[in-house]
Order: C-alpha cells, then sequence, then structure tokens
C-alpha cells in the first residue's frame, strides 16, 4: 500500500468510548467507522506512514478519506513558479513593506516602486506600471482611494498581468478581488457594486472625492498591517501557483472587508458591472 498522509487543516484524534473522528478544515467532527481495521494501522498511514501488508478494510477507509479530499497527493506546498515571480508594489510603506517580506519569503521577487510610494495618490499611466515587465502589481493605500487613482491599473489584466490592491476607509480595509483576465472584477466594478448596495450611496460617493474633515488619524497597527498584507499574499501566492481556493467564495470573486480594531475578515460576493447597452436608435 503507498503511503498517504492528510491535507493541512484536518485531523483525526481518538474519542474515548467512541472511536476514531476527524476533524475537518471547516471545524466539524465526523465519526469515522473503522470495522474490524487496527485504528493505529490506519493512524500510522494517515501521517504519512506504511502498512506492512495488503488489508482491504484499511484501504477501503483509505479511499474514503481520499474520495473525501482528506488526503494530500503532495506533502509539500507548490512553489513560487519562476515565471510570476517578478512583483511590483505600490501604495504606502506601512503596508508596501511588510508585504515586499512576505511575498520574498514565499519565493516571489517583489519590486517597490519608490517614486510611486513618496506619494501613493498620484496617477500611473499603463506603460509606467508596465516597466520592467512584471506579472502582477499590487497597490496598496493606508487611505481612501482618490477618483481615477486605479483607472489605468485596471486595464493591466488586458496586458496579462494580475491586478491586486488593497485600501483602508477609516477603521474598515478592503481587499479586492485578483483580477489576473479580461473580464475579471476590477476596481471600478468593486465601487460601482459598493454604491449600488447601499441607500447611502451619494455620502460614499463624497467620501471617496472628499475633502474630509476628521480627528486624530487612524494609525494603521502592526498586527492589522500584517493580517491586511497576509491576505494579499496568500491570494497572489494562490494566482502565481494555482493552488484551489478555501472553502467559501473564489479570490476572483471575492471582497473582504476587515475590521481594524477588533481584526474581523467578512467575504462578500462581487461580480464584474457589464457595459451599459446602447439606446436604440428612433426612425425619423
Amino acid at each position: 500500500m503507498s503511503h498517504s498522509r492528510l491535507v493541512p487543516g484536518v485531523e483525526v484524534l481518538a474519542v474515548p468510548g467512541r472511536g476514531l473522528a476527524v476533524r475537518t478544515p471547516e471545524g466539524e467532527f465526523l465519526s469515522v467507522r473503522t470495522g474490524d481495521v487496527d485504528e493505529n494501522a490506519l493512524l500510522s498511514l494517515l501521517a504519512g506512514g506504511t502498512a506492512d501488508s495488503a488489508d482491504e478494510g484499511l484501504d477501503r477507509l483509505v479511499r474514503a478519506f481520499a474520495e473525501a479530499g482528506y488526503l494530500a497527493d503532495e506533502p509539500s506546498a507548490p512553489e513560487w513558479p519562476a515565471a510570476r515571480r517578478d512583483i511590483r508594489i505600490l501604495g504606502d510603506p506601512v503596508l508596501t513593506e511588510p508585504l515586499a517580506a512576505q511575498l520574498t519569503a514565499l519565493g516571489a521577487r517583489p519590486r517597490t516602486t519608490l517614486a510611486v510610494t513618496a506619494s501613493g495618490r498620484s496617477p500611473v499611466g499603463v506603460g509606467e506600471l508596465l516597466e520592467g515587465n512584471p506579472c502582477a502589481v499590487v497597490w496598496c493605500l493606508d487611505g481612501p482611494v482618490p477618483d481615477g487613482l486605479w483607472d489605468a491599473a485596471d486595464r493591466l489584466p488586458e496586458h496579462g498581468v494580475a491586478w491586486l490592491r488593497s485600501h483602508r476607509e477609516g477603521w474598515q480595509a478592503y481587499v479586492e478581488p485578483v483580477a489576473a483576465a479580461p473580464g475579471d472584477v476590477t476596481s471600478a466594478h468593486v465601487r460601482s457594486r459598493r454604491l449600488a448596495a447601499t441607500p447611502a450611496h451619494r455620502e460614499l460617493a463624497a467620501y471617496w472625492s472628499g475633502p474630509r474633515t476628521s480627528g486624530a488619524p487612524v494609525r494603521l497597527a502592526v498586527p492589522a498591517a500584517t493580517l491586511l498584507t497576509a491576505l494579499l499574499a496568500d491570494d497572489l501566492g494562490r494566482w502565481a501557483t494555482g493552488a484551489p481556493d478555501p472553502a467559501g467564495l473564489p479570490a476572483r470573486r471575492r471582497l473582504r472587508q476587515v475590521d481594524l480594531r477588533t481584526l474581523t475578515v467578512t467575504e462578500h460576493p462581487v461580480l464584474p458591472v457589464p457595459g451599459v447597452a446602447p439606446m436604440p436608435k428612433k426612425d425619423g
């Protein structure tokens, strides 16, 4: 029998008086009916060991774990492919610096654009964004997105470049979906969907446009910045390696809102906004 190993997040435990149980990645517990199978032999196999002899009952249980998606074909995480290592990062240093460190640890080659980082609020053309032939561009703002700032960047997927971004509005931060191909969700789509989903659409549009009066500024603490950049790095890593999305919404159709006071993450589905159909011409 070939050896098997549980995928990360799946655990098997012995329950006194009830046999074995599985804890799933979602935190649910499922009972395992082992019958006459040696539980120690099953646990050894699930930990990556091998069985001494063929056992039909043991084979059946291992197949059940595999069919449920609880066994890993490859015990090691996929490596970051060389063709997708060059990542361009723009924005505010409180976010770009930890993001660059995380991407480097994952095997990417991040490059922070200092000229844009200094201001973080100036529009950049597509040609400038494509300098150096990056395979992905990430833009992180420690504040709201000014009107028109990301218009050019929304065209990056048309050039085969992945586009990922995040920004903060007071104590709420937003991690927008990965846009990697024409037809994916852009920043303009997210703004349109958010305006359509709130009765305070006039106020939200005015908030984005500014000016805004506020008291003491919100300071992005290290734990909050680490969480935001970890979400960005995870989305980018899944795009680069082709790793499957976790349970829930797919990365290309998911807007995440982070409460920076409690570090609570909530997910919201988001779809592209179709183009407006032209008005039909009238005779005469």
